[in-house]
């Protein structure tokens, strides 16, 4: 997808990256939203990756039923996950691979970098990964002094320009070619002074920096889109042949897995290839689809060890209502059609995951206590659902979050207190009467038939909106004047 962001036109957004990650949702979104050339460059991509989708999509008179397919496969597959799971670590171990199974973020990163130290290397070369960077494998090796490089374009743009990704699969769509050009002359050694924002020569500088740490890398890091539990087999879909290259040449090399990631069989795995390149890069399949089986003598990596991590799926996993995140295959369609996305971008969702289903997988994965605004980060207009090309009910998901935030506040909202109020204002028609006349307080307040403003604490609910004006008369002194009746 190199070519949605590199042919961005030549305005340097403002460097939303900075939003800290513990900031609340609301308070990074208008930040973000005061940005309106980080609206531009999110717009003209989403849009453009939401057309290509839209007309390969529209090739398939079985689309619904893929879709379905998927949906089934998913939910199958994670009734028996811990099936699935031993399959695969029999037949990876047999195939002279090495598993290792890591409870958390901390876990994964002790044994990664111990596997990086054994072979004596001071650098890894990574393939693009959502999981490594939701543990934070690079930070970590950096602090056992191993460099990590990012090979795919995007990350590569992240990480030399001391970034944080900002979509799941356009990790730096929010930067346009003009400042990736900046970013190159600035952190890549060697580029050229005379290097242009034209598309094609970015990526060609890209593509000379990077053949020098291929050629020169002993270990490779990378991630996983499926696991074949059948045949312990792993694979990585890309559209750049960086994977490719990673996969191959290196003497070792190392996989990260989230524990969902696996599929029982080949014929599984069929369906989720015609479902992930339209979804994602509206491609009907993707140009390179790498495939490895354990360790094969005299090709490609001598060394493989695959990590599986857990690091909060299983307590997602015993969620009836929640588990149906784990399904997500990372296509990015959802942040591509979300209102909300389009106009925040992906920085001020604080996590790795951003978009609609970070709204849902972060909270689910940490705990809904350290993200109490994610759920609400939604018009819950369900265009999220009907992109998923595995049916994940995000909508619902996100009202199922808000129930768990709501109960687990130690004091209640401001909204909890008002509906109480009311409740017990309205249980009696007394009181109900009594609060229509004092309503009629409200009048002091309007102008022109409107309450534009209200003191504190109703103040939050007119600086968004206005009110209209209470009646001079409510219904019941009406009904007592005309009717006769108390």
């Amino acid at each position: 997808m190199s070519e949605v962001f590199l042919g961005m036109p030549a305005h340097a957004p403002a460097d939303v990256a900075a939003l800290h990650a513990a900031r609340p949702f609301p308070a990074a979104a208008r930040d973000a939203l005061a940005d309106p050339q980080l609206r531009r460059n999110i717009g003209a991509a989403t849009a453009t990756i939401r057309g290509k989708r839209a007309h390969v999509v529209a090739e398939l008179d079985d689309w619904e039923q893929l879709r379905l397919a998927g949906q089934a496969v998913k939910a199958a597959t994670m009734s028996r996950l811990d099936e699935h799971l031993r399959r695969l670590e029999q037949e990876v171990t047999a195939r002279g691979g090495t598993v290792h199974w890591a409870r958390d973020a901390a876990e994964a990163n002790r044994i990664v970098t111990g596997l990086v130290r054994a072979t004596g290397a001071d650098e890894v070369v990574k393939v693009k990964s959502m999981v490594t960077q939701e543990i934070g494998l690079n930070e970590a090796l950096a602090e056992a002094g191993i460099a990590a490089w990012e090979t795919d374009l995007a990350e590569l743009i992240v990480q030399l320009g001391h970034d944080t990704p900002s979509h799941i699969l356009v990790p730096a769509i929010h930067r346009n070619r003009a400042e990736i050009r900046e970013i190159f002359l600035r952190e890549m050694p060697g580029a050229d002074p005379a290097l242009t924002d034209d598309p094609r020569a970015l990526a060609m500088a890209a593509r000379a920096h990077l053949r020098r740490k291929f050629l020169t890398a002993r270990v490779a890091v990378s991630g996983a889109n499926f696991a074949v539990a059948d045949t312990g087999t792993l694979l990585v879909v890309e559209s750049e042949g960086n994977g490719r290259m990673c996969l191959t040449l290196p003497d070792t090399l190392i996989t990260v897995m989230g524990i969902e990631k696996v599929v029982p069989t080949w014929a599984d795995l069929e369906v989720f290839l015609q479902l992930l390149p339209r979804s994602s890069t509206g491609e009907r399949m993707n140009p390179y689809t790498s495939a490895w089986t354990g360790v094969v003598p005299g090709d490609g990596p001598q060394e493989f060890h695959l990590v599986l991590l857990d690091n909060g799926r299983t307590a997602v996993l015993a969620d009836e209502v929640g588990r149906e995140a784990l399904h997500c295959i990372r296509c990015s369609a959802c942040l591509n059609v979300c209102p909300v996305y389009e106009r925040t971008g992906g920085h001020a969702y604080g996590s790795v995951y951003p978009g609609p289903i970070g709204a849902v997988l972060t909270p689910l994965l940490t705990g809904t206590a350290g993200n109490p605004s994610l759920p609400y980060a939604s018009t819950l207009c369900g265009a999220c659902f009907d992109a998923c090309p595995v049916r994940i009910d995000i909508p619902s998901l996100l009202v199922h979050l808000r129930s768990r935030t709501t109960q687990e506040r130690a004091l209640p909202s401001a909204e909890a207190v008002a509906m109480a109020a009311a409740s017990w204002v309205m249980a009696s028609p007394w009181r109900f009467g009594w609060a229509g006349r004092l309503a009629r307080l409200g009048r002091l307040f309007a102008r022109r038939g409107r309450i534009r403003r209200l003191p504190p604490p109703l103040s939050a609910w007119t600086t968004a909106r206005d009110a209209p004006a209470p009646p001079p008369q409510t219904f019941r002194d009406w009904w007592r004047e005309n009717r006769g009746q108390p």
